[in-house]
C-alpha cells in the first residue's frame, strides 16, 4: 500500500455465490482517499498490470470528463439528433461541444460575470431575432459588453431581471 499517495488497498477478488458464473475472471479492488476531498473512493478492475495510483487517476480523470459532458447536455439541451448515423449523431455532438467551447472562451476572453447559459441566452435574444440575423461579426461581442453594463448579473437575479426594463 502507498497510503502517501492515497492508496488504502489492493486486493484481488475471485467472485463467489450462485451469480459468481457471470464473472468467471479475477478482479482487482483498489482503495483510494482523495488528499484534496478526504473522500474515500473503491475502484473494481480487471486492470493488472498497472500501478494501483495510475488506476486511481484514471477514474479521477473519467469523472471529470463525466462531469465536462453533464454540463455541456445540460447547457446545450441536445433534444434530439438530426440523423440517427453514428456520423450524423458524432458530428452534431462535435458541433455542440464546438459551440460550447467558444462561448466558455468568449466569457474567459471577455472577462464578462455571466454563466454561459446566460451568455447563450444573450446571443440568443440578441443574435437570433429578425432585425440582426446573419450579423455574426465583432458586433456580437460589443452588443454583450453593452448588456452587461446596463445590467447588473448577480448569483441571485435572472437574466431577464434589470431596473431599466
Amino acid at each position: 500500500m502507498n497510503k502517501e499517495q492515497g492508496i488504502t488497498s489492493d486486493q484481488t477478488l475471485i467472485l463467489t455465490g450462485p451469480k459468481a458464473d457471470t464473472c468467471p475472471i479475477k478482479l482487482r479492488r483498489i482503495g483510494y482517499s482523495d488528499p484534496q476531498t478526504g473522500k474515500h473512493y473503491v475502484f473494481l478492475t480487471n486492470q493488472f498490470e498497472l500501478a494501483a495510483k495510475t488506476i486511481a487517476d484514471i477514474y479521477k480523470s473519467r469523472w471529470q470528463i463525466e462531469l465536462f459532458f453533464k454540463c455541456i447536455k445540460q447547457n446545450l439541451k441536445i433534444k434530439s439528433f438530426v440523423g440517427t448515423s453514428k456520423n450524423a449523431v458524432m458530428t452534431q455532438i462535435g458541433v455542440a461541444m464546438c459551440m460550447y467551447l467558444m462561448v466558455a472562451y468568449l466569457k474567459f476572453c471577455s472577462k464578462l460575470d455571466l454563466s454561459i447559459q446566460q451568455i447563450i441566452r444573450l446571443f440568443q435574444v440578441t443574435y437570433l431575432s429578425e432585425q440582426t440575423c446573419g450579423d455574426y461579426s465583432k458586433e456580437t461581442l460589443q452588443a454583450l459588453l453593452k448588456l452587461r453594463s446596463r445590467y447588473s448579473f448577480h448569483s441571485h437575479e435572472s437574466l431577464w431581471d434589470s431596473s431599466d426594463g
